[in-house]
Order: structure tokens, then sequence, then C-alpha cells
């Protein structure tokens, strides 16, 4: 199927979502779809981008910066999704619009330096394991306040919300839980006095439910894009 029809059928599947949505769970009335494009060719952006997507989110620095180079004269919206190493702060910082995945002090604090200058802040989503599995990356529920109150002393970075990937062989009521989760820390940092208005959660097989529990944005790659090869790029 041509990457226009997936689109379609997934914005359709999204609004299918929000009309089943319990009113509890509303955070915002519409969800941003981010095409995730890692290890794909720059082509199939380019395809998505003529079907209506704007929003396109990626794992690997070095890829995603020969992809930008290559689709500059589109007016993308770029992601960058999952893990930070200290070293790359400075080109995320420089190249992209959003950050999904800052989970310590230390990025953070670079990425706010390497900002410095530029024409907006950058849109921060902090990463949250909220399935407590070891091998996930993601500040613990419990100091996600503390790192939410460092970033209100560094100006060139934007606070929006909250990022999780729950643990992926959970059955269908305790996925729900874990987004459920995340919509109750979203809810208490906005308590706080927090302008946040972005919950980045659900993925390929996991977007309804993610929405149902009131995702804001969802990041969506095979089934926009098909399956992706391995790879070890970064």
């Amino acid at each position: 199927m041509a990457i226009a029809e997936q689109l379609a059928q997934i914005h359709e599947r999204i609004q299918q979502a929000l009309t089943k949505r319990p009113s509890g769970c509303v955070i915002a009335p519409d969800v941003t779809l981010i095409a995730v494009s890692k290890a794909k060719p720059a082509a199939d952006i380019r395809a998505a981008f003529q079907a209506g997507q704007r929003h396109f989110g990626e794992n690997y620095l070095q890829e995603a910066l020969g992809k930008q180079t290559e689709l500059s004269d589109l007016a993308i919206q770029w992601h960058f999704i999952g893990p930070i190493q200290s070293n790359k702060t400075q080109p995320i910082a420089q190249h992209f619009a959003w950050v999904h995945g800052v989970d310590r002090l230390k990025i953070a604090q670079r990425l706010n330096d390497a900002r410095e200058g530029m024409d907006a802040p950058l849109n921060i989503c902090l990463q949250v394991n909220i399935s407590g599995e070891d091998s996930k990356s993601g500040i613990e529920p419990d100091q996600l306040a503390s790192l939410a109150q460092a970033l209100q002393s560094m100006p060139n970075l934007r606070l929006r919300g909250l990022m999780a990937i729950p643990d992926p062989s959970l059955s269908t009521e305790a996925l729900r839980l874990q987004f459920s989760q995340m919509r109750t820390l979203f809810n208490q940092l906005k308590q706080q006095g927090y302008a946040l208005d972005t919950l980045s959660m659900g993925m390929s097989n996991d977007y309804t439910e993610a929405i149902l529990e009131g995702a804001t944005m969802v990041r969506i790659g095979s089934a926009i894009f098909g399956e992706r090869n391995k790879t070890t790029q970064t």
C-alpha cells in the first residue's frame, strides 16, 4: 500500500480512537502524528510530506542530518526521538525542533547551551521509564518533578510535556494502565504550574490505546513506511 494510503488509514483510526476517548482522558482535542522515518530513505519522507505529513521523527543523528540536507526544500518539523549521547547534543539542539527523550540534567543543560542564539526554544519532552525496565531509558517517576523544575532555569528549552515507551509485551489492559499512569504524571505537573500540552506516547502497535488514555502525539513508523531493516547507525 502506498505511503499516502497508509497515512489516510492511520488518520482514520486516530479519529475513531478520539471519538471513544473518555472525557476524563482528554488533554487536547487533537492528536499530532509523528512519522518515524528512521532507516527509511528521503524519498519516502518526501512522499509522506506530499500526502500532508509535516512532523517526522528520527533516532539516528547522522542519518537524520543527511536527510535534512536532502529535504531542505520542505518545511518539515523534525523530532529527535530516543536516548541522547552527550557528544551529540550540539547538532541535535541546532537541527531539530523537538526532542523526545531527555531524562538527565546534564543532557538538558548541554541542549540549552547549544540552542543559544537560535530563533526559538527547543521543545522538550521528558522521557519517563514508566515500565520500570532496566533496559529502558527514562527518568524514574519520583525524580520527574526535580528535573522539570531544573528546566525552568534554561531559557533555550521549552518543556512541552512527557514521553514514554511502555513494555510492548504487556496485555492491552496493562498497556492502558501504563499510559494512564503517564497521564497522571502529566496532570500532576500541570497542577504544579507547568504549562504542558504534550503527552507523547503510542507507536504502531499501541497508538489507539495511547490515544484512549490521553496521548496528544503518537510516533508511528512501520505502519506508515513498512518494516525496517536492522541498522547500527548512530
